[in-house]
């Protein structure tokens, strides 16, 4: 016989630093940009002909290869995705036909590795499309590596290949009303075959949380209302509702009782992601800022041109 598990409940779903070359004269400088490195025999000064921080083939850490790839990822943005990102802000969720796209063009499941199925990359490109995109980085950065890292072969050669040509989006459950960042405090239980799965020799929470693969179409597996947030508008969170879903033995991702440390192993990666991006979007509101000071005028002057600036 076949094992079956029952849901439910509900999921809500080197150290560099920039700077401008300048006197401190109060102006904003038009100069190239400065990198200072810290390493182990001290610091190193480097001038660049970056004009921008957001200028491609400024950072040591990435290779000529690298320098390609955010090329073309920025020219895809420019093409397929800025265009129509009012839009989709409008509408709650981004149109399915760009996700195909970025498959075709290589930027998902970018450092998966080739043998799963991914573009087998290394972690930096990574990075870069999941800085500013319509989900991308949740599908790439966080949802494809639980699969590549625990699943089976037969998960793994299901999902990867699909996800890596945007034709399947993952997407990642792993709140509730009453748990958000305590993970340990997840109420939605799985049963299998009629008896509830729990480690009697769990020492806390922790201990007993198990993950699932669920597909869209399963029979009580409802997407609820899009969540009206205040930034990421074109990214559909919704709540998940699995009322008595049932699932084959093989939705299980990894082993029972494991799903805690998976979550563990996976997080730092994750934050990561986060910081790159809130990096990367602090850049962009830098150089908008500048472009706007060095033309805005008043007192007969660029308001760069104020020392209050």
């Amino acid at each position: 016989m076949h094992k079956v598990y029952s849901l439910g409940r509900q999921f809500g779903s080197t150290e560099n630093s920039l700077f401008n070359k300048g006197e401190g004269t109060g102006k904003l400088a038009n100069d190239s940009i400065g990198v200072r490195c810290s390493h182990s025999g001290g610091e190193e000064h480097l001038e660049t002909s970056a004009k921008k921080l957001t200028d491609i083939g400024i950072r040591r850490i990435f290779s000529s290869e690298h320098d390609i790839f955010w090329e073309s990822v920025r020219k895809f943005f420019q093409e397929e995705v800025i265009p129509y990102h009012s839009e989709w802000e409008k509408a709650g969720e981004v149109g399915r036909e760009v996700w195909e796209k970025a498959g075709k063009q290589g930027l998902l499941g970018v450092n998966i590795a080739e043998h799963h199925g991914g573009i087998g990359g290394d972690l930096y490109p990574k990075l870069l499309p999941g800085r500013s995109s319509p989900g991308f980085g949740v599908h790439s950065a966080i949802a494809m590596p639980y699969i590549a890292n625990y699943g089976s072969e037969k998960q793994i050669k299901h999902f990867i290949p699909q996800m890596t040509a945007g034709k399947c989006i993952g997407a990642i459950a792993m709140t509730e009303p009453g748990a958000g960042s305590d993970l340990q405090g997840v109420k939605t239980n799985a049963k299998k075959d009629g008896i509830v799965i729990t480690n009697c020799e769990a020492h806390s929470p922790a201990h007993d949380i198990s993950l699932f693969l669920v597909e869209n179409g399963l029979k009580g597996f409802i997407k609820g209302q899009k969540l009206r947030k205040t930034g990421l508008k074109a990214q559909d969170t919704a709540e998940l509702f699995f009322e008595d879903v049932r699932l084959p033995a093989s939705a299980l991702l990894g082993e029972e009782n494991k799903g805690f440390y998976y979550l563990m192993k996976e997080l730092p990666q994750e934050r990561l992601l986060i910081a790159d991006m809130a990096i990367s979007a602090t850049e962009f509101m830098f150089e908008e800022t500048r472009n706007y000071v060095k033309q805005r005028k008043a007192f007969g002057k660029t308001i760069a041109h104020l020392q209050d600036i």
